[in-house]
């Protein structure tokens, strides 16, 4: 690994942190719509990073979960409950930013940034090996 890709991965990893930190403050100020976004992009941020830890990308964001649940959830590396939360996450923000009239279904909760931030620490753990 270049130490270009090195520092383009701490980014996305930077990234993740503050988009989770966004997160927290719109779900504190009760903007669910930008909590639901803000969510979805901190755990993203985060894949893209694993994915360029394996030399992996894609430019759509369907491209980004297919590689993600072939290359790190079906082989165990991720377990499955997390691949599901990050598929959840990405059907939230779908509807939230592109739906008509959409009130959240599922509203962002506690367990959920719990979910997250394990999500967000697993993928650090495992780029950090």
């Amino acid at each position: 690994m270049t130490k270009g890709q090195k520092e383009l991965i701490e980014y996305w990893l930077k990234r993740a942190d503050e988009t989770f930190d966004e997160a927290k403050v719109m779900m504190e100020t009760d903007h669910p719509h930008g909590c639901a976004n803000r969510l979805y992009y901190a755990c993203f941020y985060a894949v893209t990073a694993l994915l360029l830890s394996k030399n992996l990308s894609s430019s759509k964001h369907s491209g980004v979960i297919s590689l993600f649940n072939k290359n790190f959830v079906k082989p165990g590396i991720i377990p499955v409950e997390l691949g599901k939360f990050y598929s959840r996450l990405f059907e939230g923000r779908m509807e939230s930013d592109y739906g008509d009239w959409v009130e959240l279904e599922t509203e962002i909760n506690a367990e959920d940034f719990d979910l997250a931030q394990s999500f967000i620490n697993k993928i650090v753990e495992i780029i950090r090996v």
